[in-house]
């Protein structure tokens, strides 16, 4: 996992508005502590993301401290608002996740492996702010539709009619605005790519005439 860390932590010292997310991990006097937050949209709009503006989620944090370095974990649950894949209305969706990093004292900022963060023991303490948005956002599913019937029906009902005019196709189902998926192998790695229907242009192209 790639963490935007060192972009955020200079946004966050000069704006200063995640501040709460602090752990002063150098001032622990106890082998152990738990922590709760409550991430909602103010908290998002301040993060500013690009897959998630809007939700309510509830992080508990446990930090442990072991002899060599701080274990941090993570139990995050809620929902965020996301645009559906096939109507692009917003839709509500649950996540849910148990994530786990390390944080070492160092000379400087460093990211080892997947979870591990280095961070100057002169200053002591984490910013877990943008942490917790990357685990919330990696929890989102790859794909995320409305319940069958609950898409927009006047975009779904615009777009059946472009596609027939112009397929000659007469069922026009809400299904085939779904993407396919396809797998391809890259080295030793299974990456799984998404083939956009061509069709999702023609829907996009639909709203901004309307």
């Amino acid at each position: 996992m790639t963490f935007g860390t060192f972009a955020f932590i200079k946004k966050e010292k000069a704006l200063g508005k995640f501040d709460k997310y602090k752990i002063d991990l150098k001032a622990m006097k106890a082998d152990s502590a738990q922590y709760e937050f409550v991430l909602d949209n103010l908290y998002f709009s301040y993060i500013d993301g690009p897959e998630i503006q809007k939700g309510k989620v509830h992080v508990e944090l446990i930090v442990k401290r072991t002899a060599y370095a701080f274990e941090l974990n993570f139990k995050t649950e809620g929902v965020v608002w996301v645009p559906c894949d096939r109507c692009l209305d917003e839709m509500e969706q649950s996540v849910a996740s148990s994530d786990k990093l390390i944080v070492k004292f160092g000379q400087e900022y460093a990211e080892e492996g997947d979870n591990m963060i280095i961070i100057p023991e002169e200053e002591g303490d984490i910013n877990v702010a943008w942490f917790m948005y990357e685990f919330i956002a990696l929890a989102v599913p790859m794909k995320h539709v409305h319940a069958p019937g609950k898409c927009n029906k006047t975009v779904a009902g615009k777009l059946s009619k472009h596609l027939r005019t112009n397929s000659g196709d007469a069922d026009g189902d809400e299904e085939d605005l779904m993407e396919t998926e396809i797998e391809i192998t890259v080295g030793d790695e299974e990456e799984r790519v998404e083939q956009i229907d061509p069709r999702w242009n023609e829907l996009k192209k639909i709203l901004d005439n309307n």
